[in-house]
């Protein structure tokens, strides 16, 4: 869905693989990239104490360590996308590895904070470059009896692999060192260059245009402050001087970029294409599956670990069923779709997410332990790997082969607004409710150490230590306030939910009013109307 004077001097190769063990080769290749790139997003959140002595740093500052890394991983992921498309798909991905590797080095022998906050930024400069990367390849390779199989073995990847990231990032903190989080990044890049050199293809777009340099700078400033804005947020407060800094540079980044892609002939991003309601709507539903996913885990580990009191690394491998779940059940979902369509199986998804959230609310409780929440953990895996992976298809089959970088990229920026608005929000519910349920349990308790508890449950918990024979006492009452907090956290997950599966259901497909640009875009179209009108 290119404007017609892009989509007239584009000269398009085919590159599809034909040979069923070399696009098992280039499956492997480019999940084992994206795999890279998704266990460094959350590994270093099992190691923030660690850091936070080694260079002797705050919590702002250690937040930062691990934010900026998302950051300018979402804020580049459409330019770098569109470069995949013009550049080659294959050296962009070969460069963004090399430069995620010696990143990943530098982090694991940095001395300062700065240094390593410096890595972390070049990090995500190359995951970047490798994140769209990976799917554009899928897309542009496998034929299409193949792609949407290949695309849900991707989407388990993309969904799972974070959980069995964090895992084996907390495993090797407790057996050797924070230092050796760096190792797992830089073990999987050399694993994913060896076999992308064997077997991945070069793929391109040929334009006479030019590369859109205005478009991807209001689309970074965009994407910079929006998320700055999620991020601190939240910490700092949503009417605080940077808050509110960040908000401007935000809207005027994205109003600028939709202003000027409008009236560009070759445009990074043709935002007309949201007029169709198959884009709109594999947008909207990787938004709040990913926002609802994020949101679960900021309440899921205090849970595990203030409630419950498990390590770190119990409370990683807790979370295991689900990610198996998901990763099980994004490579059901191709086959499930070609019976009974790609919208049915994206709201059978979202209702199965729903259904989990619901049954966590209802059954969580201070004494029932795991298997209180174990049941809404599986439902919601499964219907978690059943949205994304129909849903991401719709989004690449949405634009033509030749922009599937921008397709991909697109895909990737929604998942990571969509984790830091879920965090933002449902954290936000999380802390009032709990604030909330913890002050009239707090009756008899210090001012000092009423004030305390109330920060949080593991304030709670510190401020124990000094309360004597009322320690049990506040203990319990912090638990039992986390549990109400966390109920009303997945209550409000729950309506979202239910607004989302309206949506899918009652939205179907629909063509873009007269005037959208269309020309060069026919396959692709018919292959989104295969996807969500079923």
């Amino acid at each position: 869905m290119l404007s017609p004077d892009l989509s007239a001097q584009s000269d398009v190769v085919d590159t599809t693989v034909h040979d069923p063990r070399r696009r098992r080769a280039i499956l492997i290749a480019v999940c084992v990239a994206l795999m890279a790139v998704i266990a460094s997003v959350s590994g270093l959140n099992v190691a923030q104490q660690e850091i936070a002595v080694a260079f002797h740093a705050s919590q702002s500052t250690v937040l930062w360590i691990i934010n900026i890394y998302t950051v300018s991983l979402a804020a580049l992921l459409l330019p770098l996308g569109a470069l995949g498309d013009r550049w080659g798909r294959r050296p962009v991905l070969l460069t963004g590895l090399v430069v995620f590797a010696v990143a990943s080095a530098v982090a694991g022998l940095a001395t300062s904070s700065e240094i390593m906050i410096a890595a972390r930024l070049l990090s995500g400069v190359g995951a970047a470059m490798i994140m769209p990367v990976t799917l554009a390849v899928i897309t542009s390779t496998f034929p299409d009896g193949e792609r949407a199989k290949a695309i849900g073995v991707w989407t388990g990847v993309a969904g799972g692999g974070g959980i069995l990231g964090m895992y084996l990032s907390a495993t090797l903190v407790d057996l050797a060192n924070w230092r050796w989080l760096f190792v797992l990044p830089v073990a999987l890049v050399a694993v994913a260059v060896t076999m992308a050199l064997r077997s991945v293809p070069n793929s391109r777009e040929r334009s006479e245009h030019g590369f859109d340099v205005i478009g991807s700078l209001t689309s970074v400033i965009a994407a910079v402050g929006l998320i700055v804005v999620l991020h601190e947020g939240p910490v700092r407060g949503w009417t605080a001087p940077v808050t509110l800094l960040s908000l401007l540079v935000g809207v005027i980044g994205a109003v600028g970029f939709v202003t000027w892609e409008r009236r560009r002939p070759a445009p990074l991003l043709d935002v007309r294409l949201f007029r169709e309601r198959t884009l709109t709507s594999g947008s909207v539903a990787l938004l709040v599956v990913f926002g609802v996913q994020a949101g679960i885990f900021v309440v899921l580990f205090p849970y595990f670990q203030a409630v419950l009191g498990w390590s770190g690394l119990r409370a990683t491998l807790a979370l295991m069923p689900m990610a198996v779940m998901m990763m099980l059940a994004a490579g059901l979902a191709p086959r499930l779709a070609a019976r009974i369509g790609g919208r049915s199986t994206m709201a059978a998804g979202i209702f199965l997410g729903g259904a989990g959230l619901a049954l966590m609310a209802t059954f969580v409780s201070v004494d029932g332990g795991y298997l209180s929440v174990l049941p809404g953990m599986l439902a919601m895996g499964l219907g978690m790997g059943l949205t994304q992976t129909p849903a991401t298809e719709a989004i690449t089959a949405s634009l033509p082969r030749e922009r599937q970088g921008v397709a991909s990229a697109l895909n990737d920026v929604t998942r990571e607004f969509g984790t830091a608005l879920g965090i933002a929000l449902l954290g936000a519910v999380l802390s009032a409710g709990y604030r909330n349920a913890i002050d009239p349990r707090l009756d008899g308790m210090p001012d000092s150490t009423a004030d305390t508890a109330g920060d949080g449950i593991a304030n709670a918990i510190a401020a124990a230590d000094g309360a004597g024979s009322q320690a049990r006492t506040l203990i319990r009452a912090a638990q039992e306030s986390f549990v109400d907090g966390w109920q009303q956290a997945m209550w409000a997950g729950v309506a979202v939910m239910i607004v989302l599966f309206v949506y899918v259901l009652a939205g179907g497909h629909r063509h873009g009013p007269a005037g959208a640009p269309t020309t060069g875009a026919a396959p692709a179209r018919d292959t989104a109307d295969r996807t969500l009108t079923r």
